[in-house]
């Protein structure tokens, strides 16, 4: 929690002026009880009625006064607060942005949506409330012990007595429930976890009629929530009710002794009213004290959570070199020299995921010249997509070397190495907004001429066409309201926009029919700029025109080579071909 204190430094005269006007708020109702003893003792035993209207004016500046340093403190208190919970936000949300993919799964996702919204609105409270009350609640406790000393030291030993007692209490339910808070917040994540599975499995969940054990696992996971809240609630409501009988018992001994004092004549009854009145006000601030210490418990203990993810080093350092056109293509000729330099090379790579038992891709070395068509086929899960996951560094390799362009893709600043990188990836992913909006993603000062090309290239026109308002159409949430081929198609054009100098389309045309994709492979072949393109597809039609074919066994390269000659010396290419193509296995046989 303490790290995340930094983020109130815009917020410093804020953060002092906010407790600075509660003291002054506390120093005024600290008066009180005195004004009062002397209305009693002064006023209403003389009958003197002129002074009795003069304190009561006397009350009322005070009550003024206080009221106004009370508005000033919640302005302040709620400004810095909101400022803080901001910067949080902020930070929080960029640093996430920085997390591989290796420490993104991880932590898994409903934790992370977690901390960014309920945490963070809990330690927002939290520094809301301890900028009000952290110092004016002990202000007054204290301060009401010592104003009660100047009235009479002898009744005043029942405030020494009474706010020890008070401060055990008080403490000790605190360290109690501060790890049980945490314990809550993790069984949020839980709940989360199922809420996000159920939403956006719902279309499975219904299909293989599973609602009821899918609800009853909800039940499940919000019982224990609800357990934890009941436990730790139980704890911290003991609070209250201890608090009050401790200070009612200091009342009670306080009017005990002040009815012997005033009977002797050693205390007067304005001055037991006043002492009462302070124990009264230690019973209130300690009611809000106990409130703020079960908010900063929590608060406490969601701040760890969230420090806990920000403390999370990304392991993978960024390069420091820039990819650009110029240090691709160094020579005084242009381009031409370029042609030579592999767009990518892979030297003998290996990975293994954390927390995998064995590696996912085992050895691979092949080269991707500028221009080219690289055609990766496999059986499911045999890395393809790990394999193409490399090239943006989305994974680093566990073993081996990767260059882009002839420099090792570790040297090079990960977003310039991005910029020059078009990726489609397996899942169609749109976001709220018009089709234009999505597709300048891949560039954000594209034209739209640049966006009709895209269109064009990717067999997307034909169905914008036929929307209403083209590109200013409006797509749903996660492109509800496209079919799949049509989200498919967006992505790549999206990614085509950017003109990149290696294009990815990771199993990207499943949705596409043969001619469609067929197509889709001629436009892109003949594209402006020659990028060196990945195909990576689990149908041999997809790959069968590449320049190069890689076949992905296993993790291990099974072949590598055009298509006639892996037909002819690679049996896991053979296989796939032939058990999509029957007739012609048919015809060699």
């Amino acid at each position: 929690m303490k790290s995340l204190l930094r983020y109130l430094k815009d917020y410093t005269k804020e953060s002092v002026l906010a407790p600075l006007f509660k003291m002054l708020e506390a120093s005024f109702e600290l008066l009180v009880p005195l004004v009062m003893a002397a209305v009693i003792d002064v006023g209403i035993a003389q009958e003197d009625r002129p002074y009795i209207v003069k304190m009561c004016f006397v009350l009322i500046a005070l009550g003024l006064i206080g009221l106004v340093c009370s508005i000033t403190a919640q302005y302040f208190s709620a400004k810095a607060a909101s400022g803080f919970g901001t910067g949080v936000r902020h930070a929080l949300f960029e640093h996430i942005q920085k997390l591989t993919f290796t420490e993104m799964d991880t932590i898994g996702s409903s934790t992370l949506i977690t901390r960014l919204t309920s945490d963070i609105n809990q330690t927002q409270s939290g520094v809301n409330l301890v900028l009000r009350l952290f110092l004016r609640s002990p202000f007054i406790v204290f301060g009401a012990m010592i104003m009660a000393f100047t009235v009479d030291v002898k009744a005043a030993m029942i405030f020494v007595v009474v706010i020890p007692v008070l401060s055990v209490i008080v403490f000790g339910i605190m360290l109690v429930t501060m790890p049980l808070y945490r314990k809550v917040q993790s069984y949020v994540d839980r709940v989360l976890l199922t809420t996000r599975e159920n939403l956006a499995g719902v279309r499975v969940i219904r299909a293989f009629n599973k609602e009821q054990e899918e609800r009853e696992k909800f039940e499940q996971e919000n019982q224990t929530l609800t357990d934890a809240q009941k436990f730790v609630g139980r704890i911290s409501g003991l609070m209250n009710p201890l608090t009050y009988i401790v200070v009612n018992g200091g009342i009670i001994a306080l009017i005990y002794a002040g009815a012997i004092r005033v009977n002797i004549g050693d205390l007067t009854q304005g001055e037991v009213v006043a002492l009462i009145n302070y124990m009264s006000q230690i019973l209130t601030e300690l009611v809000k004290l106990a409130n703020l210490i079960i908010t900063v418990t929590k608060a406490v203990a969601c701040g760890n959570r969230i420090g806990s993810v920000l403390n999370i080093q990304p392991d993978m350092e960024d390069g420091d070199q820039i990819l650009s056109v110029e240090n691709i293509y160094p020579a005084a000729d242009g381009r031409q020299s370029g042609q030579k330099i592999p767009a990518v090379e892979f030297d003998h790579v290996s990975l293994t995921y954390k927390g995998a038992g064995g590696e996912s891709l085992t050895d691979i070395s092949f080269r991707a010249m500028k221009g080219q068509t690289i055609g990766i086929i496999g059986g499911t899960g045999s890395g393809k997509s790990s394999l193409v996951n490399l090239i943006p560094r989305f994974y680093d390799a566990t073993q081996g070397k990767i260059r882009i362009f002839g420099k090792d893709i570790r040297e090079i600043q990960i977003e310039s190495l991005r910029e020059h990188i078009g990726i489609v990836p397996q899942k169609a992913v749109l976001f709220k907004g018009t089709i234009a909006e999505n597709l300048r993603w891949g560039n954000e000062n594209a034209s739209d001429d640049e966006l009709e090309e895209a269109l064009a290239i990717s067999q997307a026109k034909e169905f914008v066409d036929r929307k209403p308002d083209r590109t200013e159409f409006q797509i749903e949430q996660g492109g509800r309201n496209l079919s799949g081929g049509q989200k498919q198609r967006l992505t790549i054009a999206r990614a085509l926009v950017r003109k990149p100098e290696i294009l990815i389309l990771d199993d990207s045309a499943s949705a596409l029919d043969f001619a469609t994709d067929a197509a889709l492979r001629s436009a892109i072949r003949s594209m402006k700029g020659s990028p060196a393109v990945f195909i990576v597809s689990q149908r041999a039609s997809s790959v069968q025109y590449a320049d190069q074919i890689i076949v992905l066994d296993d993790g291990e390269a099974a072949g590598i080579g055009t298509h006639e000659e892996l037909l002819a010396s690679c049996p896991a290419y053979q296989e796939i071909y032939y058990s999509q193509f029957p007739e012609e296995a048919q015809a060699n046989g």
